[in-house]
């Protein structure tokens, strides 16, 4: 076939936007498509955190592990913590893998645009791969972290075989959902203003002491007093996560009925609805702003 022939098959060819005014539908069938690179993506993002290293995976726990062993030791028994809090080593675990999942999701969306800048530059494919493929490496690392507290309630024999357990599936779902909607949205704001991911690194730091991880709901509620301020405090989507999974694998919390928010099965499933309602409208907002992802990097 000659060049004017190829050029003129070109020309009769409609054109089609591939970006702009692409719908979560569509986005979404675009990534079933290419779910075969996602997937790559996402072995290859496990792959360069631990390329060249020894241990490997393991360093997936030392970080976890050490915060725990620091909260235990400083906050649990030099600060007393511990004395209102029985088995204070599962329930700061427990609150730490759950923050861990969300964590890594907010702080690897953040940057997966402008670290994947050759690709987004070169070949087009759905953006929203990107971010995706950060929840789905942060996935990978949240189930071995899942497989250690399983362990460790069970060496202290308490074991998570009660009916509470089903709150783990709407505070899972919740993590993963807001995480992915705030991935969607920072991805695609940090390709014009860069210092987002220095805030967000903050606001993380915060949103971890934020949450009931190294004390207790109860003592937020005593300090507060029933009112707005407490329901603000426990509307933050993180703390009710981190309730549920408190209520799912923190077994002495039962034993010493240690105090939850009223209705928190149903206020984990309202979030939820409301995190997958703010993953339409960010993606929207991803879609708008990505036509200029290349010329911006």
């Amino acid at each position: 076939m000659s060049a004017q022939e190829r050029y003129a098959r070109l020309a009769r060819e409609p054109m089609v936007e591939v970006a702009g005014n692409a719908t979560p539908a569509r986005s979404l069938r675009e990534i079933l498509h290419r779910r075969d690179l996602l997937a790559l993506l996402v072995r290859r993002d496990l792959k360069a955190r631990y390329k060249d290293s020894a241990l490997g995976v393991v360093w997936t726990l030392v970080r976890p592990l050490t915060q725990l062993l620091i909260y235990y030791i400083v906050i649990g028994k030099f600060l007393g913590a511990e004395r209102g809090i029985p088995e204070f080593a599962i329930y700061v675990f427990t609150g730490l893998t759950a923050y861990g999942l969300f964590s890594e999701i907010v702080s690897g969306g953040t940057s997966s645009i402008v670290s994947n800048s050759g690709l987004v530059k070169k070949v087009y494919l759905p953006r929203e791969i990107f971010p995706l493929a950060s929840v789905g490496s942060a996935l990978f690392n949240f189930g071995i972290q899942l497989i250690i507290l399983t362990a460790a309630t069970i060496v202290l024999g308490s074991p998570p075989l009660t009916v509470d357990l089903v709150y783990f599936i709407p505070a899972a779902l919740l993590l993963v959902c807001f995480g992915t909607a705030l991935g969607l949205l920072l991805a695609a704001t940090n390709v014009y203003l860069r210092d987002l991911q220095y805030l967000v690194e903050v606001l993380l730091m915060i949103s971890l002491w934020a949450s009931p991880i190294v004390y207790s709901w109860g003592m937020v509620r005593d300090f507060l007093g029933a009112g707005v301020a407490l329901d603000v405090y426990t509307s933050n989507p993180v703390t009710l996560a981190v309730l549920g999974f408190q209520k799912a694998f923190w077994l002495a919390g039962a034993e010493v009925g240690a105090p939850y928010p009223d209705d928190l099965m149903l206020r984990l499933w309202i979030t939820v609805g409301v995190s997958v309602v703010l993953i339409v409208v960010f993606q929207r907002v991803f879609a708008r702003l990505q036509g200029n992802f290349a010329q911006e990097l």
